[in-house]
């Protein structure tokens, strides 16, 4: 008797694309390096430019160069999300790490405040690579037994670059005054001592750029069959280098150079959003405009409650989250004031050294790189993302209400008691974030507008992270007036609360992963029609208008037409592909068949989903 465990019908989970995550991450991890470099010398380069005599003004200035940086990539966050749904995802991550290589040299040679300020702000505004970078991991990790893995990654990989950048920083800058052996005074790197950093921080960067070029795969879905000449290269370089077997396990079903390797593609399975094509050797650029974009998705459509709900909460946690980083520091080297009495009304930090906090912080991308892999992935999935993310975001206060509580301890448990806070914050942080992403993912009404999504989300992330360091210095400043030090901790845990009532009102079906059985529904017919013929079938006779001739199947006849003649080619001489009537017998079905998965038409004009398989010197044939 057959089983009707639902268990025993379900489609065997794809294997976790290993390859793709690894190549993405070489891309990443040049980003942090680059960007945490500077913060071990920043103080003393800002000082070297005599600004200012008033040293207690320096700060200020190193929190403009941030806010610089935070506010340029707010800027235009939004215009690269969108432009990734446009060209695709790859170029402009390619752009973005381009955009640092060019902020850094110029950082480098800074030898003005205005001149590292535009360098930094420049850095913000060339990249947008944090809401193209989610939307890529979305893409390309379709089952959901794996987001909560592969979106750990990517956050995982920023602390590992958190702690690679900081080193580059502290132990290469002025080279001529630490390793006069090695960098003897008089030369490039004495009249600009901040240089030797930023230099190997550019070759890290460029290797990720070579990376990206050679080996990342294009995962906008529309996108993704279009003729990647860098890609090319790079399959050739390892054909070079390996064996032959070894390079075709690598190239996998989408090679651009085996046309054979369409009839068995794994990837045409509809989970992917594939189409069981290549575009190989295909020059048609003129059809690529609108495409990514459709002209019927309507913000209202796209921006649905639940989208908007994800952004806003993304937004709130990077507030908190950058007050707390901007305020920890502070407080750690703030002078101790005489032993707290009142529960309230106290003042005073824990007067320690720079070389006592910056080993502290440093602390905590270990604490990170930890939590990623041991707390993340098995709490969403014993609990689910949703449920996590709600728990994390309603308790989050709670690792500021106790900060300056910290006070209290004896001096033999401070050290203690820092660490337990930090614990707290980096674990409920390596949750929130990845549970946001997936759940910004999964509230998507359509994959073709992600990279619009993600980069709004980005770019209110970056403006909140803007104003954040300023409006909490400003609450610390104004408490340790008053002599309260715990007021811009609590401030912060009220900003925590309103974020954690927000996801209460969270509804799990609104994160059911609907883009892919609901995408009809968000884009019009035409501009369904208009994507599944420009891009995925790329007939030779386009389609120009709504009212178009269909088969017996509801077939659009042009599609299907367009999609013979593109697999005539590729099966080469020998074989034939015809279409044969509704009911009429298939003959010689001994070849492989090949499935493709597409868009209909029906008789009312709606459009509908649909699949038709073709097998050699056979026919098409309605499934």
């Amino acid at each position: 008797m057959a089983s009707t465990n639902p268990r025993n019908n379900r489609k065997p989970v794809k294997p976790f694309p290993t390859r793709q995550m690894f190549i993405l991450a070489l891309c990443r991890i040049c980003e942090p390096i680059s960007f945490t470099s500077i913060f071990p010398y920043i103080y003393q380069m800002i000082d070297s430019f005599g600004i200012t005599d008033n040293k207690n003004e320096i700060g200020i200035y190193a929190g403009m160069v941030t806010s610089a940086f935070a506010f340029a990539e707010f800027s235009t966050g939004m215009m690269w999300g969108r432009l990734s749904d446009r060209i695709g995802r790859k170029p402009v991550l390619i752009g973005g790490l381009v955009g640092t290589l060019i902020s850094n040299a110029m950082f480098g040679f800074a030898k003005s405040f205005p001149i590292a300020l535009v360098a930094r702000a420049l850095g913000g505004g060339l990249n947008g690579n944090i809401g193209v970078i989610q939307t890529t991991v979305a893409e390309i990790v379709r089952e959901k037994e794996h987001q909560p893995r592969a979106f750990a990654i990517m956050p995982f990989i920023w602390c590992l670059g958190s702690i690679i950048g900081p080193s580059i920083g502290g132990l290469l800058a002025e080279p001529t005054r630490f390793y006069p052996n090695i960098f003897p005074p008089g030369g490039l790197l004495e009249e600009y001592p901040y240089l030797l950093p930023n230099m190997v921080a550019s070759i890290i960067l460029v290797l990720g750029i070579l990376n990206g070029i050679l080996f990342l795969e294009e995962s906008h879905d529309v996108l993704k069959h279009k003729r990647d000449y860098g890609r090319e290269l790079g399959q050739k370089i390892l054909k070079f280098f390996s064996c032959r077997s070894r390079q075709r396990k690598y190239e996998g079903p989408d090679s651009y150079e085996s046309p054979r390797a369409e009839e068995t593609d794994p990837l045409l399975d509809r989970s992917e959003n594939n189409t069981a094509y290549s575009t190989a050797g295909s020059s048609s650029t003129e059809e690529d405009d609108g495409i990514a974009t459709p002209k019927g998705a309507g913000v209202t459509r796209i921006f649905t409650r639940p989208v908007v709900a994800i952004i806003i909460s993304y937004g709130i946690l990077a507030y908190h989250g950058m007050g707390f980083e901007q305020n920890m520091p502070v407080f750690l080297s703030t002078p101790r004031a005489e032993y707290p009495h009142h529960l309230i009304k106290f003042t005073g930090g824990l007067g320690m050294n720079t070389q006592t906090i910056g080993f502290i912080l440093s602390m905590q991308g270990i604490f990170s790189m930890i939590a990623q892999f041991f707390f993340f992935p098995p709490l969403a999935r014993y609990f689910g993302v949703l449920t996590l993310y709600k728990f994390v975001m309603f308790t989050f206060p709670l690792s500021y209400i106790m900060v300056p509580y910290l006070d209290f301890l004896p001096e033999s448990l401070q050290l203690t008691g820092i660490y337990f806070v930090l614990a707290i914050k980096i674990i409920w942080t390596v949750i929130a974030y990845p549970c946001n992403a997936i759940l910004l993912t999964n509230s998507t009404p359509s994959l073709l507008v992600l990279g619009a999504i993600n980069g709004i989300a980005a770019s209110c992330a970056s403006f909140a992270r803007t104003f954040s360091p300023t409006i909490t210095g400003m609450i610390y400043s104004a408490g340790l007036d008053i002599g309260v030090v715990g007021l811009s901790w609590w401030c912060n845990a009220l900003v925590c609360v309103i974020g954690g009532l927000q996801c209460l009102m969270m509804k799990r079906e609104d994160f059911e992963g609907q883009h892919d059985e609901e995408l009809e529904q968000t884009l019009d017919p035409e501009d369904v029609e208009r994507i599944a013929v420009k891009a995925s079938v790329r007939s030779a006779v386009p389609i120009t208008s709504a009212e178009v001739a269909v088969d017996d199947y509801g077939l659009v006849v042009q599609a299907v037409d367009g999609e013979i003649a593109n697999l005539s080619k590729s099966y080469g001489r020998g074989f034939s592909i015809s279409r044969r009537p509704r009911g009429a017998p298939i003959a010689n079905t001994a070849g492989e068949g090949i499935s493709y998965r597409g868009f209909m038409r029906d008789r009312r004009g709606s459009a509908q989903r649909g699949s038709i398989s073709t097998t050699t010197r056979a026919g098409i044939e309605d499934q």
